[in-house]
């Protein structure tokens, strides 16, 4: 996979199909961050794009919503994918309570959805998957954009 990726998808299958193949891309290359930010409205796909991510580390994990549990841990054999629902987290002190720094320690990836609500905690360098609806016409087609999130220090210092 290479960044930024601007992709469609036409059913909730193909975009669990795409968040598998972010998830085979960082198996694969152990440079890229393990925290993933997913931007977009209320039933735009989130989950089904962590459904599929979370496919390739943890296959028989029955993935929803962690709406109320505010995250939920789906263990893997090599490692777990740890996945937020950020929409009623409002500052610092809330983000700590949940145990969200913990789990930026652990051996795993996180995945948090709503993420414009906690800017001010994703670490500097991430991935960003914003997803959104296409019109009305295609009421299953998403626009999926996938950017990776690095200072620009870092950034030239890869290229060279």
């Amino acid at each position: 996979m290479t960044f930024p990726a601007n992709l469609v998808t036409n059913s909730a299958e193909q975009t669990e199909a795409l968040g598998a193949t972010l998830a085979e891309a960082i198996a694969a290359d152990s440079s890229l961050p393990r925290f993933i930010a997913l931007y977009g409205d209320l039933g735009v796909g989130k989950t089904a794009f962590v459904r599929g991510f979370t496919s390739l580390f943890s296959p028989n994990a029955r993935v929803k919503s962690p709406t109320f549990a505010l995250v939920n841990e789906y263990k893997g054999e090599k490692i777990s994918v740890f996945h937020f629902d950020m929409y009623r987290i409002n500052d610092e002190d809330e983000l700590y309570s949940i145990g969200f720094y913990d789990y930026l320690d652990r051996n795993g990836v996180c995945l948090t959805e709503w993420s414009e609500n906690i800017t001010f905690a994703l670490p500097d360098r991430h991935i960003a998957v914003n997803i959104e609806k296409c019109p009305e016409e295609h009421p299953d087609r998403r626009t999926i954009t996938i950017t990776l999130l690095q200072p620009e220090a870092q950034y030239r210092a890869r290229k060279d």
